[in-house]
């Protein structure tokens, strides 16, 4: 079955140029394409979609309105932030609002493709441009000193093995397929590693990682 695509932009040239570019990706449908983020919220009461690729910078409601009103209403939506902004601030924002991904408009059809499915299966995703922002040393630095352990945390040798596996940004079914064990696990292992670490997602395990040296 094929993933349901819907896009929403505010300019028409790169709308359509988008929607052409992932028209070619394998099992891939485009189910719309909105210039107006006003009406997404209509279109998805009268469409199924699986993944909603947004703008962060619209007028009426920004990507970041956007999503905020989509998790209300469609909590399971999985939503990829296409943007020109690679401001820290701007992707923590985003992500808290309730995004499953990020990636620049610079972006090739192949980190597309990637960025679709991953998030497709649940998956977080960040491009390379976003988290080397993220990880720059004034975005790290910025990092106080309560949002994560000051020492080393004790975890157990699998889990040490997935923590250095996530700052090398595989995705869970990678990791699983890395381990030879299964998904669920890898979830399981991924829950236990961010309670132990006090720290909300895959980005804090690998500042996590960066901190301590274990990449």
């Amino acid at each position: 079955m094929s993933l349901r695509v819907l896009i929403t932009d505010d300019h028409q040239i790169l709308l359509d140029s988008l929607s052409l570019l992932i028209s070619t990706i394998a099992n891939v449908e485009i189910v719309g394409t909105l210039n107006d983020s006003r009406k997404v919220m209509e279109f998805l009461e009268n469409q199924e979609v699986d993944v909603l690729v947004t703008d962060y910078n619209m007028p009426y409601l920004t990507g970041i309105d956007l999503t905020l009103k989509i998790r209300e209403k469609f909590p399971t939506l999985r939503i990829l932030m296409l943007t020109v902004s690679e401001e820290a601030d701007t992707i923590r924002h985003a992500f808290q609002a309730g995004i499953s991904g990020y990636v620049m408009k610079k972006a090739n059809r192949a980190e597309l493709e990637k960025a679709i499915t991953t998030v497709a299966k649940g998956e977080k995703y960040f491009s390379e441009a976003v988290m080397k922002e993220l990880l720059s040393p004034s975005n790290m630095a910025s990092t106080t000193s309560d949002e994560l352990p000051p020492e080393p945390v004790a975890v157990t040798a699998r889990e040490l093995e997935i923590i250095k596996l996530i700052a090398q940004e595989l995705s869970t079914t990678e990791i699983a397929e890395r381990l030879f064990i299964s998904i669920g696990t890898v979830e399981t292992h991924r829950h236990n590693i961010l309670r132990k670490l006090n720290v909300k997602n895959a980005i804090g395990i690998i500042k996590y990682a960066m901190k301590y040296k274990l990449v």
